[in-house]
């Protein structure tokens, strides 16, 4: 049968419809994570139709440069979420330092964290969010980092019909986050960052168009019917599990995220696919069994149970009792673990954690999820489900993770059931079915209720999921007042028609069989001949069949069946339900030797002619012992014991028959009676004293088994506080490791911002040099903080002369104010210009200018010198001819005022 899982529409929020109408793709990274996001998007064209939540692990001290630096590698625009902010698609959306994110109706929002430093799941909690906002179009992709965040996100992500898709691990900095996604069989397609896109789109072009109704009748007249009938049928003929009792349109939608993912359109062509690959047939199995399951689920049901439910099965239980409980559906085994802790935090309230026992079982049609229940191993994200007071006191920390503690994993029992075909457990003091019956038609529904009816003991409990009811067994439950699904056992009459499950269950043949007249069965009466069948078989054990008890592998007397009074009697004191000492005189050492040897060797040891005392008569006793290995009617680890009296043929009457001893013997046979008689009393007394001593032994045994068990408490106290000391320093160790993950990211952040600064730093060196101008950068103290390769040949400068005072270095400059004209500047932020002249003949224009920072602020100077000898030259140039020409022009002028002088005094 399908595990448990949270009931939901694809895409829908309360019931509506998705808000979104374009794919939502959320990106998890941490460590190594900026490397991995810059891969993934380099791909991403301008003009895609998604959009993007990245999810890193940030210092929440620490100023995010994640927005610039993926604004390099990516077209699209990229901002910080801020609250209330919309999704809109071909954008990046990424999370801000000290803060979760969560989507509501297609729309972002932030919160405070509600973890301490290094236990933040920042990934989990919006993958989380996401599933159950966008539903069908919700993406998940988790890239480089430590840790598992991420990996229970993924998981509610695929309940609710979305894909994951995970980095490979060989390509990652770090591989904790996508191997552990990974290893839980999350991973829908594991590639490099780079190919990641390209198998996202061609999922999504292939994403399932099924409307998100359950009803079956929706799809009766779907062309694609018949395909989805050849599927059940190869799943069924690959795994022996059949799923026609399973909701089509559920199944519907997990064959097209399948077919989505292969790149298939058409459901005949992967009806072929699934015949020539018997893997998908193994796929497709996990994929319909896919659930979601966490600590704690659902806080409200959990408080109820602890509150009412729970006290008041504990305080009817008399000391030395057992409660019984069972979780049909268990998935990884997440619910039954917490109903164990809750048992067990109110028992120890009510201080009966020893007086009492408690056994739960945890049953669930797929294999590999009990094996991983089995190993009670879970991912460090556990922590956003369970408090730390759970986990300090309920499991162990391990490097992978939480491991449940032993005192929760001897309460719980996992095993592989189908719970259609199955019998199930009895004697039930609670049930806990939650959103299982939802997956399921609702014929199938009403044949499994009064299953669990049948289960519980009278006052029973059994508790559903939200949206599940009783539906036409409200006859059998009576409703627990508040608003969470939970129903008392009502103590009926059992329904006359058995439950009865077929072999491979038919809708079409359980429908004929519920038609079919009772009166019909048999011919005569079914009811009636199953009851005179019980009857005589009643009849038989109680007349004919030996007195036999089933007791368990301490001797603890489990189940009675026939008269047992005259090799059983109770033990004098307080009461002892134990074989050994209850055994009656002559029974006790040989049976007490028998047994151990069944448990041991585990076969069958058979005692033959047992002597005892029977109302002071020696009685013969056979004793059977029989280990049972039934583990799947909880029989494993049990014995029967079966007594037989043996039955002393009577000697033959003295000359009645041939062979009779002669009337002249009758003194020998009274000699030989009486040594017989003799050597029988030297045996009794021989035989009590083999007795006495047996039982001395067997209290010196317990007096050190006592001894032993008192160390074992000792050292389990010192163990509990050694554990104490390793979960504070492991506590300490994932601070240390969350802290490493910031600095990882942030270093990482850092060094791309410096190769940055590098390069636009070599740009202006070049820049620079390639003006020719002599540029001079001081500080306020007139100190060298930089300069340009053409200012060597003004200020004798080398390398090491960043750091010192311009004025104490050697220039050609004829320009002794400069330092003045420098202070000037600073103090009236004017710019100073001067042609300055040098000692070999070179001309400068030199211009001092403040140096302002981005915010405005004045942090130095900036001096600049072009070179202006060829100017300089040209001027000069051309004041010599400008001079000569003026000399040439006066000498002209100077003749012709001679000319005319002479010219006024001629006759």
């Amino acid at each position: 049968m399908p595990r448990s899982r949270e009931h939901v529409t694809p895409g829908a929020t309360n019931g509506s419809p998705p808000i979104a109408a374009f794919p939502i793709i959320a990106v998890g990274a941490s460590a190594g994570g900026l490397d991995a996001l810059e891969r993934f998007f380099a791909p991403v064209p301008a003009s895609c139709a998604q959009a993007f939540v990245v999810v890193q692990h940030l210092d929440p001290t620490q100023r995010a440069l994640l927005v610039e630096l993926l604004q390099h590698a990516t077209p699209l625009p990229v901002v910080e979420v801020t609250n209330g902010l919309t999704i809109e698609p071909g954008h990046v959306y990424v999370i801000p330092p000290n803060a979760d994110i969560s989507v509501l109706h297609g729309i972002l929002h932030t919160l405070e964290p509600s973890a301490p430093r290094g236990l933040r799941l920042p990934v989990d909690f919006f993958f989380r969010s996401l599933a159950a906002d966008a539903g069908s179009l919700g993406v998940g992709v988790l890239l480089s980092g430590m840790g598992s965040d991420g990996t229970l996100g993924l998981r509610a992500i695929k309940e609710h019909f979305g894909a994951g898709f995970v980095q490979e691990p060989s390509t990652a900095k770090f591989d904790p986050m996508p191997r552990s996604a990974i290893n839980a069989g999350l991973a829908d397609v594991v590639a490099a960052p780079e190919a990641l896109y390209a198998a996202i789109v061609a999922y999504l072009a292939h994403g399932p168009q099924l409307p998100a109704s359950d009803d079956a009748a929706d799809l009766t007249s779907d062309p694609r019917e018949d395909a989805l009938d050849k599927v059940i049928i190869l799943v069924r003929a690959q795994t022996g599990h059949d799923f026609t009792c399973y909701k089509r349109s559920t199944i519907f939608r997990r064959v097209e995220r399948r077919m989505a993912l292969h790149h298939l359109a058409d459901m005949r062509d992967y009806v072929r696919y699934l015949r020539e690959s018997p893997a998908e047939g193994d796929l497709l199995f996990r994929e319909l069994l896919i659930g979601v399951t966490k600590f704690f689920r659902d806080p409200a049901v959990w408080e109820q149970l602890q509150k009412d439910v729970l006290p008041e099965l504990i305080t009817a239980l008399p000391p030395g009792g057992a409660l019984r409980a069972w979780v049909p559906g268990c998935s990884t085994g997440e619910e039954a673990y917490s109903l164990a802790i809750a048992f067990r935090e109110v028992m120890i309230a009510q201080g009966r954690a020893n007086d009492i026992s408690l056994q739960v079982f945890a049953t669930d049609l797929d294999p590999d999820a009990i094996e991983r229940a089995r190993t009670g191993l879970f991912p460090a994200s556990i922590a956003a489900d369970v408090s730390e007071e759970r986990l300090a006191h309920f499991f162990v920390t391990e490097d992978a993770g939480y491991r449940v503690a032993k005192s929760i994993r001897e309460i719980v029992v996992f095993a592989p059931q189908n719970l259609v075909m199955d019998p199930p457990f009895t004697r039930l003091d609670l049930v806990t079915c939650r959103n299982l019956l939802i997956y399921l038609t609702t014929e199938m529904q009403q044949r499994l209720l009064p299953l669990f009816h049948y289960s519980l003991r009278p006052g029973g409990y059994l508790l559903l999921g939200t949206a599940e009811s009783l539906g036409a067994a409200t006859a059998l439950f009576a409703t627990v007042p508040g608003k969470n699904r939970l129903f008392r056992r009502l103590d009926v009459p059992t329904p006359s028609d058995p439950v009865i499950f077929p072999a491979n269950f038919s809708p079409t043949r359980a429908r004929t069989a519920a038609a079919t007249p009772a009166a019909s069965v048999g011919g005569v009466g079914g009811a009636a001949v199953m009851t005179l069948q019980q009857l005589a078989e009643q009849r038989l054990l109680k007349q004919y069949a030996p007195a036999a008890v089933v007791v368990g592998d301490q001797g603890d007397i489990l189940y009675v069946s026939g008269r047992t009074g005259p090799y059983l009697e109770p033990a004098a004191g307080k009461a002892n339900w134990n074989l050994f000492a209850m055994l009656r005189d002559g029974l006790s050492p040989a049976v007490s030797d028998g047994f151990w040897r069944a448990v041991r060797r585990q076969e069958t040891v058979t005692l033959e002619d047992v002597s005892m005392i029977r109302d002071g008569r020696k009685q013969l006793v056979r004793v059977v012992l029989e280990p049972q290995a039934d583990a799947n009617h909880g029989g494993a680890g049990t014995v029967m014991v079966v007594f037989t009296d043996v039955v002393v043929a009577a000697a033959p009457l003295a000359g009645g028959k041939k062979g009779a001893a002669p009337r002249g013997d009758v003194r020998g046979d009274a000699a030989r009676n009486a040594r017989v008689d003799a050597r029988g009393d030297a045996l009794s007394k021989e035989l009590a004293q083999v007795e006495s001593e047996l039982r001395s032994a067997r209290e010196e045994m317990q007096a050190s088994h006592e001894e032993l068990r008192s160390t074992n408490e000792e050292l389990q106290s010192a163990n509990e506080e050694l554990q104490s000391t390793n979960e504070e320093l492991t506590t300490s160790k994932e601070e240390i490791q969350s802290m490493n993950e910031e600095l990882q990211t942030v270093n990482h952040e850092l060094q791309t911002k410096l190769d940055e600064l590098t390069r636009t730093s070599s740009d202006m060196s070049n820049l620079l040099n390639s003006t020719s101008i002599a540029t001079l950068f001081l500080d306020r103290a007139l100190v060298v903080r930089r300069y340009t390769t053409p200012m060597t040949s003004i200020i004798k400068l080398i390398a090491s002369d960043v750091g010192r005072p311009v004025t104490d270095l050697t220039s050609t400059l004829d320009f002794p104010e400069m330092a003045e004209a420098a202070r000037e500047v600073f103090r009236t932020l004017i710019v100073f210009e001067r042609e300055v002249a040098a000692k070999d003949g070179r001309w400068f224009r030199s211009r001092i200018m403040p140096y302002r920072t981005h915010d405005d602020r004045v942090d130095g100077l900036v001096l600049t010198f072009s070179d202006i000898t060829k100017a300089k030259q040209l001027e000069a140039e051309l004041r010599r001819v400008q001079s000569a020409l003026e000399g040439q022009l006066h000498d002209q002028s100077a003749g012709t005022a001679a000319d005319a002088t002479q010219g006024d005094v001629s006759p």
